[in-house]
Parts: structure tokens; sequence; C-alpha cells
């Protein structure tokens, strides 16, 4: 077995999510609890994490040191402009 599959194989035990990549996410692969600056794909993993099932809304919140607005936001901005939505610089572009 090589060491890719190997690696699948370990990581198919573990619960995850299909990450904004489209690649498996699990809670190993996201953003360090020390997080400080939130780049677009750590908002758009934490936002995969929660829509599905890895952590909950309030685990993120949490975890994070999120507000619940500043997570919504985050949520809201993905399903309207998609992940771009999420560049800080953009925000008043995008409202």
């Amino acid at each position: 077995m090589t060491v890719a599959a190997q690696q699948a194989s370990q990581r198919s035990k573990e619960p995850y999510v299909i990450g904004p990549d489209g690649l498996p996410l699990t809670l190993a692969d996201l953003p360090p609890t020390s997080t400080k600056r939130w780049v677009i794909r750590r908002k758009a993993e934490v936002v995969a994490a929660v829509r599905g099932g890895l952590l909950t809304l309030e685990e993120a919140c949490e975890r994070y040191q999120l507000t619940l607005e500043e997570f919504l936001a985050w949520q809201k901005a993905i399903d309207q402009f998609g992940m771009p939505g999420l560049r800080a610089t953009r925000v008043q572009q995008y409202r």
C-alpha cells in the first residue's frame, strides 16, 4: 500500500466534510484556534465545517472567538457572492 493510500485509509476513519476546495476537511485540517488573520480560505473552511456538521455553530464561535453575527456574515457572503464575498477588502463593494 502506498503512503497516499494509507493516509486516505486513515482519513476515512475520521469524520470529515468536503471543504471549499473540494477536498476532505477534518477537525485537524481546520485553522488553528489561535488564528487572528482570517483569509478567505480559512473563513470558508470554518463555514464548511459547520454546514457539514463537523462543528456546531456554538463550537465554531467558541473555538475561534467569533460572534454569532460575524459567522453569519461569512455564511451570507458565501451564499450571495461565493468565496470572493469573504474578501475583507471587498466587503463594502458587495453590500
